[in-house]
């Protein structure tokens, strides 16, 4: 099966004015990762399967292409530093703040993957937090791609995924389940709200968040893109509240709303 130009053109629109994620430099990409599944399920040609995914843009072929599309790269302990600083600088900047007004804890993982991240910063606010009882401490963690948001959910990872962690997490979060398999605990699992966000909609969650990570994922985007979507995540940061992205990434002249502390690690001054 071939890809034409006006097909792959045509699919590069589609994902970039849908999801926000560039791909036209990414032809080999997605004309290997599409084939198999198009000539498994009869399609005729890429125009043929993508002109149904704009029949349904919530439908199961709208959530195959993005799925197949997309790569979730991550694992335990990535960019650790960030975690040291939460613990160290912003925990107990939120405990002072939140002290009397209510005790919870409001962090969301923006694009949390197969759950590595959400799990990481749990576990840390698990810890931090063990002897002021009282903290609701439960996060919002979501990902465009249902795909790895089961898996997050399930919270089940390969002996060799978890071996970065601390052992004395490793004893206190995951219960072995099978053969060279571990899964996250319900104590910590239940700590954790996933759900399904386009980063390119409008952001519809309650309230205000104390930190925001949006780590490696803005890699994917133009500039434009970048800073609608950062003014969108910085109304809804509290006052003081911090912003996480990838150590390799960097917002520099996008958007002068946010202070960058230090690199990677940007905060609401406002």
């Amino acid at each position: 099966m071939q890809l034409s130009e006006p097909e792959f053109q045509h699919i590069v629109k589609y994902v970039k004015d849908r999801y926000g994620i560039e791909l036209g430099r990414k032809r080999v990409l997605i004309a290997g990762r599409l084939e198999n599944y198009l000539l498994r399920e009869g399609y005729e040609s890429y125009g043929q399967y993508i002109e149904e995914v704009e029949k349904n843009p919530t439908g199961k072929e709208a959530g195959k292409l993005i799925n197949v599309l997309t790569t979730n790269h991550t694992y335990f302990m990535r960019e650790f530093e960030h975690m040291d600083y939460l613990k160290r600088v912003v925990l107990p900047w939120i405990m002072n703040v939140q002290r009397g007004k209510g005790r919870d804890v409001r962090i969301w993982s923006a694009a949390s993957s197969t759950g590595e991240e959400p799990y990481t910063i749990q576990m840390v606010l698990q810890d931090f937090f063990s002897l002021d009882e009282g903290w609701d401490t439960q996060i919002l963690a979501t990902d465009i791609s249902t795909r790895v948001l089961q898996k997050a959910k399930n919270g089940v990872y390969l002996e060799e995924q978890i071996r970065p962690l601390p052992e004395n997490w490793k004893r206190r979060y995951l219960h072995e389940v099978g053969q060279e398999q571990y899964q996250m605990k319900e104590e910590l699992r239940e700590k954790i709200v996933f759900r399904q966000f386009n980063l390119m909609d409008e952001i519809p969650f309650r309230g205000l968040f104390h930190v925001v990570f949006l780590r490696n994922v803005m890699i994917y985007f133009d500039e434009e893109t970048k800073r609608k979507l950062l003014d969108r995540i910085y109304e809804h940061i509290v006052a003081g509240g911090y912003l996480f992205i990838g150590t390799t990434e960097s917002i520099g002249e996008i958007t002068s709303h946010f202070q960058c502390l230090q690199p990677s690690v940007y905060r609401k001054v406002k």
